[in-house]
């Protein structure tokens, strides 16, 4: 392939941008520590449901990685005070290797990108790199790996990140825009390795059967002749009756009844979608709405499942999830779309290499913002516990390597990174240096916040033990 007119211009530019910020500085810690772990914590959980803020203490106390899931903003607070290249992307914002995974294009192909754009915001792009990089070496722990088998592990992950860098910046823009990382991606990268060809085998099976059909009779039920989500507190139940976790005051309850909710926000959902969309939408009814926790950062926000029938009685679940400022947003710019669903749409559109027919974004009876997807569409993640090193290390050369082709499709400037990440191994094993220290730095954080959990600052309840005081 012959260069691209103007790619040694834009490769010289971001090599010059070493001087300002060496890949070498990539490795440093914040200089300044003085910050509360708990405070912001406590911060992050302003205006979540109060009956399920002991739900994610209780998820993020499993591990130190559960704690790193669990909370962006302790993160990007940090990386704010670290030196950066100066190049600005459409950044996922929690680029965790627990947030990548498969699921299926609009014509059904199985495709592996990043799955979850909560905290999609401009920022530089290290810092996406950086929460994987992170990731890795908390996984690596967790599974009971050395610390040299840990640091292997981001040193090929970030040279993947290199290495597609560079190819992708000898593409076209519309080579780039239409660049996918499919099921045969994977398979082609597992090499010789049997056991990896297998598991990829294995993976890609589970998400075709991840289907809204299978899916109905595990969260649905037939009450007086009428399929309605089936009550499973306090990890899916219906906000309109006896039995809700919102609080008292909480405006949700003000329509009286779930009809009265959604069709508002489905009136404004609908006008963001593309016209043809809008036509299979209208195909489906929508026939009962029940609140549906996900995640561990999500725990708390306000999400929802709506449960829609074709005219064959054939199911489509939707996710109606709340919005939130994204935690980049107070370190870097305003948000521009206004609206933080559509700034997640917009985000999710921009990074992946196809989005769900359905997305989209509404407001709420007071104002909150949401945005939707469908619940269900092929999705599987990693399952980590039964990672061996190898997989494991396949998978963060994938996670890389989708999130490279993320940041050059979403930034237009592929050349430029390229330019400052060079051939060498400078940039990875800065990169490993910083996620072997920054590890320690959340698992100190996580024994704070262990602390504060045994003084009883923080309160903990498991999904049992809510269950158990859920009174219908």
């Amino acid at each position: 392939m012959p260069t691209p007119p103007r790619f040694d211009q834009f490769y010289a530019e971001g090599k010059a941008l070493r001087t300002a910020c060496p890949r070498e500085a990539q490795a440093e810690l914040p200089k300044t520590r003085h910050r509360d772990p708990i405070a912001l914590l406590q911060e992050s959980s302003a205006g979540r449901v109060p009956a399920l803020v002991p739900v994610r203490y209780g998820r993020m106390l499993a591990s130190p990685f559960a704690f790193f899931r669990g909370i962006a903003l302790l993160q990007a607070s940090d990386l704010a005070q670290t030196p950066s290249s100066g190049e600005t992307v459409p950044a996922c914002g929690d680029a965790h290797l627990m947030n990548f995974g498969f699921f299926a294009s609009p014509e059904r192909n199985l495709l592996f990108d990043i799955n979850d754009f909560d905290e999609t915001h401009p920022a530089p792009w290290e810092w996406d790199v950086k929460r994987l990089a992170v990731s890795l070496v908390l996984a690596a722990r967790e599974l009971g790996f050395s610390e040299p088998q840990a640091k292997k592990v981001v040193e090929d992950a970030t040279l993947s990140y290199q290495v597609h860098m560079q190819k992708l910046a000898q593409m076209s823009t519309l080579d780039v825009w239409y660049r996918r990382l499919t099921l045969d991606d994977m398979a082609s990268a597992a090499g010789n390795n049997d056991a990896l060809q297998r598991r990829v085998a294995r993976v890609a099976e589970r998400a075709r059967n991840r289907t809204h059909d299978r899916l109905l009779p595990k969260i649905t039920e037939i009450d007086n002749g009428e399929r309605r989500l089936k009550d499973n507190p306090p990890m899916l139940f219906h906000v309109h009756e006896g039995g809700t976790l919102l609080p008292d005051d909480d405006h949700w309850l003000c329509t009286g009844d779930w009809q009265g909710l959604l069709e508002p926000m489905f009136k404004s959902y609908r006008s963001t979608l593309k016209e043809d969309r809008m036509a299979l939408l209208d195909r489906f009814r929508a026939t009962d709405l029940a609140f549906k926790v996900v995640g561990v950062g999500s725990v708390g926000t306000r999400c929802l499942v709506a449960l829609m029938e074709d005219d064959y009685a054939q199911p489509l679940f939707l996710q109606i999830k709340e919005a939130r400022p994204s935690v980049l947003e107070r370190y870097t710019a305003k948000n521009k779309h206004q609206h933080q669903g559509k700034r997640v749409v917009f985000g999710q559109r921009l990074m992946q290499a196809a989005s769900d027919l359905f997305l989209g974004w509404t407001t709420g009876p007071t104002g909150r913002h949401f945005y939707v997807r469908q619940l269900r569409d092929m999705k599987i993640s990693a399952t980590l516990e039964t990672f061996d090193l190898d997989a494991l290390s396949a998978y963060g050369e994938a996670c890389a390597w989708t999130l490279a082709r993320a940041h050059a499709k979403a930034g237009g400037r592929s050349a430029q990174l390229a330019g400052y990440l060079g051939k060498g191994t400078k940039f990875a094993e800065a990169i490993a240096r910083y996620a072997l220290a920054y590890a320690d730095q959340v698992e100190a954080d996580y024994e704070t916040f262990r602390g504060a959990v045994r003084a009883g600052k923080l309160p903990v309840e498991t999904p049992e033990e809510l269950r158990q005081s859920y009174t219908p």
